[in-house]
């Protein structure tokens, strides 16, 4: 069997860690604005890393500064625990220097 998916309840409690995330359906998402576009570039570059070592990859949009990731598990068909975590790194790579 596959990654469990969170319950609503679950989910609601998650993101009281995860202020800058919001639910978009069966997603989570968040916005980050890079100081520069090279910044946001190599944010990409270091979330690209921790999800390959998670093998767990965010959908990414990069508009000039403002990279937006998204999280869902696809496989489950939502969210899951797995989806929290990296958040939890995205915060984490997002808060270190450019």
């Amino acid at each position: 069997m596959g990654t469990p998916l969170l319950s609503d309840t679950e989910l609601t409690e998650a993101l009281t860690t995860l202020p800058e995330w919001t639910r978009s359906g069966d997603a989570i998402t968040r916005t980050i604005e890079a100081p520069s576009f090279p910044a946001g570039i190599e944010l990409v570059r270091r979330v690209a890393a921790a999800a390959e070592a998670a093998n767990h990859h965010p959908d990414i949009d990069i508009r000039w500064r403002k990279v937006t990731f998204t999280l869902s598990t696809h496989s489950a068909g939502g969210l899951t625990a797995q989806d929290v975590a990296m958040a939890h790194e995205i915060n984490q790579l997002a808060a270190q220097p450019g």
